[in-house]
């Protein structure tokens, strides 16, 4: 538990603690701002309930801006948290004292304020914000491997979401129903769906918006039927770099499904295992065979689409030696991209209070593992993200082959450029890069209210976009 008298610092202490499995004491934590001087102060009290007291105070610059102005502030909070839970725990965490979900984007921000060189990466996120040599390496590489970054105003990525799956996976806390419960509901989700692209496109004329990449998410698109993916995919008919489906389940894609991808321009799929063993797959309710997936992946080279292969580190019931069949697998496939996820135990997902759970230190090697097998097998990572309560406190990282880099994931991890989202659970972000401002538009989470509420949805969007 902790208390804060800044509400805008509460998020990101309690993540911090959350990290370091700090749940059983307390905190209170109080900032104090005199004269330019910054103080922290912080009562610790542990499950043994003896108390510490520490205290730090700063110079805070009066000629930064107000938006660095706070990224100070936070940095050396969570910094003086880390100290003090890391002495206290006796406990060292792979990212130190981030709590952002975005890693690289913050080296990034630290370049572009002139904080550090680019050749600097690694050893300015060690120094100052403990992060470990080998993440802090991680991002260095990442940051030289993407080189697809366009900073325009005028370019925008269009995701379009289908929040439907054909069962649920128990780690999943997405917002997406389940086909038997939905399926009379589908076509006239695609009506709304439709009704909100049109408008969209209006908007992009109206701009003279350029649409750089079209991503089409969910929960799994390719649940849909093959005639219903057709009259979809007949409404973006944008000229683009990119164009990707996330078909996702292997037991939703069939040959008739690929061709209508592949007559509509879509390059880019994602086929995703998770894992390759049988009993694992059945435990966290994937109903797909291997079979299934090798049959999928066949059809879609033969179609010349690039693929990505998802996979997750620390699935219930998984030894390392499981998991490292599974990457060999991955390896033989030889897909153009591979991510590999560190299970998130997700508010929400069945598997949240599940107690047979990976140890951090067993996950980490599989995420080592991973890394190595891949790298030194002409894979190099190009995106990573975290999420909260990742075991051992990692991460995700995007591996890519060839240059067959996925524009979208990087546009969207870095926030680079506007997204433009539609459908139920779809978020557009509008990037100011001149101003280094970016604006968040969500659109309801579930179907029948996106349905219902589609005419307010569409004004709502067309006063965002003015």
């Amino acid at each position: 538990m902790i208390s804060t008298n800044k509400e805008d610092l509460s998020l990101d202490l309690e993540s911090l603690c959350n990290s370091f499995g700090f749940v059983d004491g307390r905190i209170e934590h109080v900032e104090i701002e005199t004269q330019g001087k910054i103080t922290n102060e912080f009562k610790i009290v542990m499950p043994d309930q003896k108390e510490y007291f520490y205290s730090w105070t700063y110079d805070l610059d009066s000629t930064l801006s107000d938006l660095r102005k706070k990224s100070l502030r936070k940095r050396m909070v969570k910094n003086q948290l880390h100290k003090i839970l890391s002495k206290h725990l006796n406990k060292t965490l792979p990212w130190g004292s981030l709590t952002g979900v975005r890693p690289t984007k913050l080296a990034r921000d630290l370049i572009m304020y002139g904080e550090m060189k680019e050749y600097l990466v690694a050893e300015v996120l060690e120094r100052d914000y403990f992060v470990s040599r080998e993440k802090a390496e991680l991002v260095a590489n990442i940051l030289k491997n993407q080189k697809c970054i366009i900073r325009n105003d005028n370019l925008v990525d269009l995701y379009v979401n289908i929040p439907i799956c054909p069962t649920r996976c128990i780690y999943c806390s997405f917002v997406s129903s389940e086909l038997k419960d939905v399926a009379s509901k589908v076509d006239l989700y695609l009506d709304a769906l439709i009704k909100e692209i049109n408008a969209v496109k209006d908007i992009i004329k109206d701009k003279a918006y350029i649409v750089r990449t079209i991503y089409i998410g969910g929960g799994t698109p390719t649940v849909l039927t093959a005639s219903q993916l057709d009259r979809l995919l007949n409404e973006l008919n944008f000229p683009v770099s990119e164009f990707t489906v996330e078909c996702g389940r292997a037991d939703t894609i069939t040959e008739e499904k690929l061709d209508i991808l592949k007559k509509h321009k879509v390059s880019r799929i994602s086929i995703n295992p998770q894992t390759f063993c049988k009993a694992t797959l059945k435990r966290i309710g994937r109903k797909q065979e291997n079979s299934e997936v090798i049959s999928a992946y066949s059809k879609a080279l033969e179609r010349d689409f690039l693929v990505n292969m998802d996979f997750i580190a620390g699935l219930p019931g998984e030894k390392i030696g499981i998991f490292k069949r599974t990457m060999d697998t991955a390896l033989e496939l030889y897909p153009n991209n591979i991510t590999v996820h560190t299970l998130s135990l997700k508010r929400g997902s069945e598997l949240f209070d599940e107690s047979d759970k990976v140890s951090d230190k067993d996950v980490a090697k599989m995420v080592d593992y991973a890394e190595s097998l891949l790298t030194q097998n002409g894979y190099k990572p190009y995106y990573l993200y975290r999420q909260k309560n990742q075991l051992g406190g990692l991460e995700n990282v995007g591996y890519y082959r060839d240059d067959s880099i996925c524009i979208f994931n990087i546009d969207s991890m870095e926030e680079t450029n506007t997204i433009i989202g539609v459908g139920a659970n779809a978020i557009s972000k509008r990037v100011y890069n001149i101003e280094n401002k970016i604006e968040r538009q969500p659109n309801v989470k579930f179907i029948e209210e996106y349905m219902a509420r589609i005419d307010e949805l569409i004004e709502r969007k067309r006063q965002f976009f003015k």
